[in-house]
């Protein structure tokens, strides 16, 4: 009864100490993440769309594609889940025992003698016993690291899929601006002609005929600016696709189209939906069961070992042509002058548990911040749209007046350039204004753990 009542009382303070405890998530509040003025209790999220359902323009789907096949950082997450697969694999084999075979052979001669044969064939067997969890906490450990090297691709994926968006969008809205600043020009132009003809007939003079060519030929040096931009936004999509820098395929600005609802959910689904959220907690976890790890460190280890083998070199036992030779032993290992230092190792691994667990924590608030600032951006562009159309059309009207005076000598020329080139800066804000929004679109759709990868995620 003594020794039973022994064995009870070891298992309550084994599992006290929290060697064989799984990992649970610890309490977070996600109340308030979006900011008080994004809450909501219905659970829909834009995070759910598949990212070919998200981005519907077929010249982007096919960017999106090849990236995620021949990007290079994909291509380094996909050896990353292999290698953390293997080393699961090894974690778990820790539990079966261990084999080797050390066949040795030799001759001997004293004296003169004629030489003697010697060999031996042994086949050592090592099984350490996983009383107190070591094995268990290192295999569980390893677990979490192989599915932190999953969500690693997803947040990659992730991550490519909402930079190469931007980047063609990117390009779409440089398209648009040079095709502004090219009808400027020739409006520009227009009116220089109209002005030679004034000045023929002397309503003008050379100065401002001078102004509107200058003004058409500073739209046109611009344009060569905007081509630069065009290039280099170019190079680096073409080095994102892991290909030779090379002209990219697009539609127009005005063509495109993207969810115009978009809801957010409710907070806590970051923590399904978020990669990095995910990582963060996965390094928890790892922390978790490194600390157990390291507490069971404090316990003793048992180890049984054997040998089999065939061999001629026992003594008076066993002689030649040779014999079986057998043994079995255990070992019962416990620390006592390094206890210190294993005690000094849970502390270490405590310590760094709570920084994991602070990083979890933060990772979270990240993303919160994250959400409310894309529904901030979203909603800034759109709120702009309606006033930014009026100023348009009030200064095409003024640019349209202006040049109407202008014919009939009521007005000078310095008023027609100020209008159109206020028309050209208002249409160059509206294209901006619309750049926001999509940008804010993207942003959103990947702070709420949109673009996460829905095929082949199961590597085990």
């Amino acid at each position: 009864m003594k020794k039973y009542i022994f064995f009870i009382t070891l298992a309550l303070a084994i599992t006290s100490c929290g060697i064989y405890k799984p990992y649970s998530r610890p309490e977070v509040s996600t109340e308030g993440l979006y900011g008080a003025e994004h809450e909501t209790t219905d659970t829909t999220t834009i995070a759910t769309i598949e990212w070919r359902e998200f981005f519907t323009d077929s010249h982007l789907q096919q960017l999106i594609a090849d990236g995620l096949e021949h990007n290079s950082d994909m291509q380094a997450a996909t050896w990353r889940i292999k290698e953390a697969e293997a080393a699961l694999k090894s974690a778990r084999l820790a539990y079966l025992p261990s084999f080797n075979l050390s066949p040795t052979g030799g001759v001997s001669s004293f004296d003169g003698s004629a030489g003697s044969w010697t060999y031996s064939a042994p086949m050592a067997a090592s099984w350490q016993i996983d009383i107190f969890g070591g094995i268990t906490n290192a295999k569980r450990k390893a677990k979490a690291l192989y599915e932190q090297s999953l969500e690693y691709r997803q947040a990659v994926h992730a991550q490519l899929v909402s930079t190469i968006a931007n980047y063609y969008y990117t390009l779409q809205m440089l398209d648009a601006q040079r095709e502004v600043t090219r009808l400027t020009a020739e409006s520009f132009d227009r009116s220089a002609e109209t002005m030679r003809a004034m000045m023929d007939a002397g309503m003008t003079n050379m100065a401002a005929v001078s102004q509107m060519d200058a003004a058409a030929h500073a739209a046109r040096a611009s344009l060569f600016d905007i081509e630069l931009q065009i290039r280099e936004v170019e190079n680096g999509l073409c080095a994102l696709l892991g290909d030779v820098p090379h002209a990219i395929e697009r539609s127009s600005f005005l063509e495109q189209s993207l969810p115009e609802e978009l809801a957010t959910g409710i907070p806590v689904q970051l923590l399904s939906n978020r990669p990095d959220v995910r990582l963060a907690e996965y390094n928890l976890m790892q922390a978790f069961y490194a600390t157990a790890a390291a507490r069971s460190a404090l316990y003793p280890t048992l180890t049984l070992n054997g040998l089999i083998g065939w061999a001629n070199n026992a003594g008076s036992v066993v002689v030649n042509p040779g014999g079986l030779l057998l043994s079995a032993a255990a070992s019962l290992t416990a620390p006592i002058f390094n206890a210190g230092r294993a005690r000094a190792g849970v502390k270490i691994a405590e310590a760094q548990q709570q920084e994991a667990l602070i990083g979890f924590r933060q990772s979270l608030l990240n993303a919160g911040g994250e959400v409310n600032s894309a529904l901030a951006q979203i909603q800034t562009a759109r709120a702009k749209h309606e006033w930014r159309q009026k100023q348009i059309e009030a200064l095409e009207i003024a640019v349209e007046s202006t040049e109407m005076l202008m014919q009939y000598g009521s007005t000078t020329y310095l008023e027609v350039l100020t209008a159109q080139q206020n028309l050209l800066s208002g249409r160059i804000a509206q294209i901006n204004d619309r750049f926001e929004e999509v940008q804010g679109i993207i942003t959103l759709y990947t702070a709420l753990g949109g673009g996460r990868e829905q095929l082949d995620q199961n590597a085990e």
